[in-house]
């Protein structure tokens, strides 16, 4: 469903993607459940910033933010905001994850997900020599100053989607 909208704004209203990337994923039941809002996107796709505000939603035991809501408010958006960057032509999944806590979230975190045009470029590179590769990110969940409380690194495989197509049949 996510993606038939998605290529439907894409289609008729690409003028107001970035709008209608945040408006969905803000307003989609798998998103709101992890207390995360994105709160800006770029005309391009490139910057996603989101906000994981402090609540009675997602305050744990000892009066932070749950790990669990860090984790999950952080988790699909480098792969659909790859989606979108790199067309059809490319399949991309999240392969991995991994949360290093460096000090409770005890305020209001905030993240931002950024793809330059050169790491694009590069990656449309590569998948065009290799045909697939696993690209990894790293990502800070921090304070309103700047203080971190943990960091996320994400591995995702991107390959060409005739490769990948061809890759399923062998494995079939």
């Amino acid at each position: 469903m996510y993606q038939f909208l998605s290529r439907i704004s894409n289609k008729y209203f690409s003028r107001y993607a970035h709008i209608l990337f945040k408006w969905f994923f803000n307003k989609s039941p798998m998103y709101r459940r992890t207390t995360g809002r994105i709160t800006s996107v770029t005309k391009d796709l490139s910057r996603i910033e989101v906000k994981i505000p402090l609540s009675y939603k997602n305050k744990n035991y000892v009066g932070t933010i749950f790990g669990g809501s860090l984790f999950s408010a952080t988790d699909p958006i480098y792969m659909v905001q790859l989606i979108q960057l790199l067309g059809r032509e490319y399949v991309v999944w999240d392969k991995s994850s991994m949360i290093k806590f460096k000090r409770p979230a005890n305020e209001n975190a905030y993240v931002v997900f950024e793809f330059t045009d050169e790491e694009i470029s590069k990656l449309k590179a590569d998948i065009s020599a290799k045909k697939e590769v696993d690209l990894t990110k790293t990502v800070l969940i921090k304070s309103k100053e700047g203080k971190v409380f943990c960091e996320i690194e994400k591995t995702i495989y991107v390959a060409d989607k005739e490769f990948y197509k061809e890759k399923k049949k062998a494995i079939s």
